[in-house]
C-alpha cells in the first residue's frame, strides 16, 4: 500500500518535470531568443557581413526630402501601402500604431512607404495620417519616383519574389510588417493584418532592444 502511494507521488514529478522545463523553455525563447539575420552573409576579412537596407531619397508627407537619417540608432518598422487602397493598408495602419504606441518615440521609428507614388503625392500622404490620426513625432511616409520604390522593396528590403521594373504595370503589394534593426539589417516580416503575429511582432521588438 505505501508502495503505491509513492508510486502517485512519484509519477507527477516525472511528468511534471519535463512540463516545466518545456514551459521554461518556451518562455525564454519567447522573451530572450536571439532574433534572425534575413539576408545573404558574406565574410570580409574574417568577419560576418549581412545583408542592409540601402540608403534612399525620398519625399515625405510634409515635402521633404528623407535619406534615411532619422533610422540611425533606432529600430525600424516598415511597411509599404497605398492611400487608395480600401481593405489590407487601413488594417496594416492600425496594427501599425499598435506597435508604434507600445514603444517610447526614442526607441522606435515607423516608415511607411507608398508602392502608388503617381496618385501619392507628399500632401495626399498628409491627407492619410491625418485621417488615421498618425502620430508623427516617429512615423513618417515617403513617396517619390516609383523605380525607385520599387527597387528598394525588392532589392532592399526583398519583400517580393517577382522581377519588375517598376514600370507602369509594374505593382507591388504586401501586408508584411518589416522589421530593421539599428544597423539597418532585415530581422522579421510579419503578416500586418493579422493580430497574433502583430502581437509576436511587439514581442520581438522587444528581444532587440535587449539585443541593441
Amino acid at each position: 500500500m505505501r508502495q503505491n502511494s509513492l508510486i502517485w507521488i512519484f509519477i507527477p514529478v516525472v511528468i511534471g518535470i519535463p512540463i516545466t522545463l518545456y514551459v521554461a523553455s518556451a518562455y525564454w525563447q519567447q522573451q530572450f531568443a536571439t532574433l534572425p539575420i534575413f539576408g545573404k552573409e558574406l565574410v570580409i576579412d574574417g568577419k560576418k557581413n549581412y545583408h542592409t537596407i540601402p540608403g534612399f531619397s525620398l519625399t515625405n508627407q510634409e515635402g521633404k526630402i528623407s535619406t534615411g537619417e532619422e533610422w540611425s540608432n533606432k529600430i525600424v518598422v516598415v511597411d509599404f501601402f497605398f492611400t487608395h487602397c480600401a481593405v489590407v493598408c487601413p488594417k496594416m495602419t492600425r496594427s501599425l500604431k499598435k506597435v508604434q504606441a507600445s514603444f517610447a518615440e526614442n526607441e522606435l521609428f515607423v516608415t511607411s512607404f507608398t508602392v502608388d507614388p503617381q496618385r501619392d503625392s507628399a500632401s495626399r500622404l498628409k491627407w492619410y495620417a491625418d485621417k488615421f490620426e498618425i502620430n508623427l513625432g516617429n512615423w513618417q511616409l515617403l513617396t517619390g519616383d516609383k523605380k525607385d520604390i520599387y527597387r528598394i522593396a525588392r532589392n532592399g528590403f526583398m519583400l517580393v519574389a517577382t522581377d519588375g521594373d517598376g514600370g507602369a504595370d509594374d505593382f507591388i503589394h504586401s501586408e508584411k510588417l518589416v522589421l530593421i534593426d539599428t544597423h539597418r539589417r532585415i530581422r522579421g516580416y510579419y503578416n500586418g493584418t493579422n493580430e497574433k503575429e502583430v502581437a509576436n511582432f511587439i514581442q520581438d521588438i522587444k528581444k532587440l532592444r535587449h539585443e541593441n
